[in-house]
């Protein structure tokens, strides 16, 4: 008897070491929050090889990051502008609920209304993390103080444009699509970079939140020459209908409008192979620093607890639609790189795609869900960790991009139905017509599938916020002049060629 107690009182006490070391070990996990590696790209569409945009984009080290993450295949912005496409993700709530619609000269300036609202760097801060920035994560590169532990600004150099290299369009700056003279270090994204590569490196007691917010491709169109030189074939051009406006509604010609003018320019100059050179050059110019950044944090002791998130603001156009740059609600504007990569995820497969719909305004419940952090109430849209576990499984709600108030783009995985503030429409099946040549919304037999998709645009719109507007470029319920912009249209249209009425 006595043995069987002492049998007894030994597998108690070994139970009560193995209960105790497995709270410590619970309590330890709780307690090891991840980090969190959060780039943020701008104006970069599909032209990368993970998203097979152009058969010649060079962007190998994004596309390693995509085969081990989660690859978002048909990720769509919220907005098809920088300023209000990264208000809605860095606060976590759509145009229609803030009334962030366009582009604003500071965030600064728009500290009373954001006041309702916390940034995904302050919630991170908030709940005991480092906090790190550099580069464009806010609009401008700008860095609210109260966000960051430590943010950094690149020293500013002038870049070198080697212009018999390549092209510029008149005297602007801006519009330059040439190789720089510069060293490495003189360019932003490399300074940014550098930043990046320095708190990867650094022992850190805490968890962090490391913001590395890059401006290529966003023009100009230069970066250093030995990224034009991978590009020394002739370059294929998108596919382009001459026509292609005939059957947009005048508000989303509007939308175009004054960049169908450079459109037109390139042509007389045929300098579009340049520009679109110029541009392909650029990704794989961030291509090179987002490797930097990566093989920074596989050569540190954060590789295993980190969760990389890779993102562009918007798309771009390069002649499709007859258009250049971006302020659409197509999908040359709206489709953007969208990649997560949990890294405490070891056993998961590699090439992994999630196919739905997604909108980037599920960012911020997304990080917070993965960091075991409380999101605020207001935050918008829904957390993709079923989709990160199981990239197959379905989202209720289709991607919903707004450009103004009252202008809509409604993307599921098959169709994209546009809704203008005037009640036009625009439909295209992805299936028979991923180019989007055909509007389809004049079509009966289309009703059905018109009236569904229009079940997701928003019921309320909140009143515009106009305090700050930096620019504003849309024709919307807030600025209806559609015949001002018919006028203006027409001007443009006999410049054509082939005009497009």
């Amino acid at each position: 008897m006595k043995r069987i107690h002492l049998i007894y009182g030994s597998i108690l006490g070994l139970c009560s070491i193995l209960l105790s070391l497995a709270l410590v070990s619970l309590v330890e996990g709780e307690s090891k929050k991840p980090n969190v590696l959060f780039i943020v790209i701008d104006d970069m569409n599909d032209w990368t090889g993970f998203l097979g945009g152009h058969p010649q984009a060079m962007t190998p080290n994004m596309d390693s990051l995509a085969r081990r993450g989660v690859n978002f295949t048909n990720a769509h912005c919220v907005v098809p502008a920088c300023s209000p496409s990264r208000l809605a993700l860095m606060y976590g709530v759509e145009p229609f609920n803030s009334g962030l619609y366009p582009f604003y000269k500071s965030i600064q300036i728009l500290e009373p209304e954001l006041a309702q609202f916390t940034s995904l760097p302050m919630l991170y801060k908030k709940n005991g993390y480092q906090t790190f920035g550099a580069g464009k994560v806010h609009h401008k590169s700008e860095f609210p103080e109260e966000e960051w532990t430590e943010s950094f600004v690149s020293k500013k150099k002038k870049l070198v444009f080697n212009a018999k290299a390549g092209y510029r369009q008149g005297r602007s700056r801006k519009l330059a699509f040439c190789p720089t003279k510069n060293p490495l270090k003189d360019h932003h994204d490399y300074q940014v970079a550098s930043f990046g590569v320095d708190v990867l490196s650094r022992e850190h007691d805490d968890p962090f939140f490391l913001a590395v917010g890059i401006v290529k491709p966003h023009l100009p169109f230069v970066c250093p020459e030995p990224y034009f030189d991978l590009y020394d074939e002739p370059i294929q051009p998108p596919a382009i209908k001459a026509d292609d406006l005939a059957d947009v509604p005048w508000a989303g010609r509007a939308m175009s409008m004054n960049y169908i003018r450079h459109e037109r320019d390139f042509r007389q100059d045929e300098a579009w192979e340049i520009v679109r050179r110029a541009y392909l050059a650029c990704n794989s110019w961030v291509d090179y620093n987002v490797g930097r950044i990566l093989e920074a944090l596989a050569q540190s002791p954060y590789a295993d607890n980190t969760i990389v998130v890779l993102w562009s603001d918007h798309g771009f156009h390069l002649g499709e639609k007859r258009s250049f740059k971006k302020f659409t609600l197509w999908e040359e504007a709206t489709r953007v790189p969208f990649i997560i990569w949990d890294t405490r995820d070891g056993s998961a497969p590699l090439g992994r795609e999630c196919k739905e719909a997604v909108s980037l305004i599920n960012v911020y419940r997304t990080l917070a869900d993965l960091s075991g952090l409380e999101t605020p109430e207001y935050v918008d849209g829904v957390s993709l960790r079923p989709q990160l576990a199981d990239p197959s499984i379905e989202i209720d709600e289709p991607a919903i991009i707004t450009w103004g108030r009252g202008n809509y783009a409604i993307r599921d995985e098959d169709w994209r139905y546009i809704r203008y503030f005037d009640g036009s429409e625009e439909l295209y099946s992805h299936q028979d017509d991923p180019n989007e040549w055909n509007n389809l919304a004049e079509m009966s037999e289309h009703e059905a599938t018109k009236r569904y998709l229009a079940s997701f645009l928003p019921e309320h719109e909140a009143p515009l916020i106009r305090t700050g507007i930096g620019l504003w470029n849309s024709v919307d319920a807030d600025q209806p002049d559609l015949e001002k912009t018919k006028s203006i249209w027409a001007e443009i249209n006999e410049t054509l060629t082939p005009p497009l009425d």
